[in-house]
């Protein structure tokens, strides 16, 4: 695959993950947040299934084997992504896509602030001001006050710090055993048992529910967690890791802009500014680092020791 095509499928993903957002939005119409994560990602998990299928035999041909370690770290990856979809989602109740679309990115600035904290290793000092800017970024976008951020938008926040640990994670676990679409396939499983089981014990649920948002719920489900995802890990082993993350940081402008055309939202000016400055702040944290080390590695080839 061309590295144009691999960015076109990034770009698709964008595409499918910003307009997600509604989706997730109209399914709170008749579903609680726990139910419609729930089978979100079971959906999900069906689409990748044939996919991790063949990976899984891939393995035994080559004689790897999953085994009761690999079970643990799926259970644990799964049990973080349930808290970061249901934090979300549970967000997006009282929030707008587009704050919701904008806020989930800052889970981007929270991963090497975890890697420091957790595994001391040290971040680009790039990271700073890009924190600084998201938070001046978050206090326009709640409209020139942080007091003034919604009880959705402190949901959609929280969620970071789990979507976060879980990017911090599940790189390391696919690349355990070169078995990326099993991670998934497993993680997507314990994550929709667990919103099932939460949704079940907590909300009010009946098969009418799913009906009624049938469209939501299979976009949800069957795009955004199952194509999009196995799209992703297509396209990313073809295309630099600095063109990923420029087209990917799209994604919380396709939310607003979805969020305008099909529900109607609007963002004032200064609501536009803050998102854009956390949209500046997700860059600088993911390019500058990629400059210095391009930067090393030319001056390393112009003067060899």
């Amino acid at each position: 695959m061309t590295r144009l095509k691999a960015d076109l499928l990034i770009v698709l993903v964008t595409l499918i993950w910003g307009t997600t957002f509604v989706a997730q939005n109209l399914a709170m119409q008749s579903l609680g947040p726990s139910m419609f994560t729930g089978i979100r990602f079971l959906i999900g998990a069906t689409v990748v299934a044939p996919f991790a299928w063949f990976e899984w035999q891939r393995l035994k041909y080559s004689g790897v084997h999953l085994d009761r370690t690999d079970l643990v770290v799926g259970i644990g990856l799964g049990s973080l992504l349930f808290l970061g979809a249901v934090c979300q989602q549970t967000g997006i109740v009282t929030t707008t896509v587009s704050n919701a679309g904008f806020l989930t990115g800052l889970y981007v600035l929270l991963v090497p602030a975890l890697a420091y904290l957790i595994h001391g290793v040290r971040p680009h000092i790039s990271l700073l001001p890009a924190i600084a800017l998201s938070i001046a970024g978050t206090w326009l976008l709640s409209g020139g006050a942080l007091s003034s951020l919604s009880i959705g938008d402190l949901w959609v926040i929280a969620g970071t710090l789990f979507w976060a640990a879980h990017i911090l994670y599940v790189g390391r676990a696919a690349d355990r055993k070169a078995a990326p679409l099993c991670v998934a396939v497993l993680q997507f499983v314990v994550c929709g048992l667990l919103g099932c089981a939460f949704g079940l014990a907590t909300e009010p649920f009946s098969i009418d529910n799913i009906s009624e948002v049938g469209g939501a719920v299979a976009y949800a489900g069957v795009l955004s967690v199952g194509i999009a995802f196995t799209l992703q890990v297509v396209a990313q082993r073809h295309t630099p890791p600095a063109d990923a993350a420029i087209l990917m940081s799209a994604e919380m402008l396709v939310a607003a802009i979805a969020g305008a055309i099909y529900l109607g939202e609007r963002l004032t000016s200064i609501q536009w500014t803050g998102g854009i400055l956390i949209l500046v702040s997700i860059m600088i944290s993911q390019l500058a680092p990629m400059i210095y080390v391009a930067n090393e590695r030319r001056l390393a080839a112009k003067n060899p020791t």
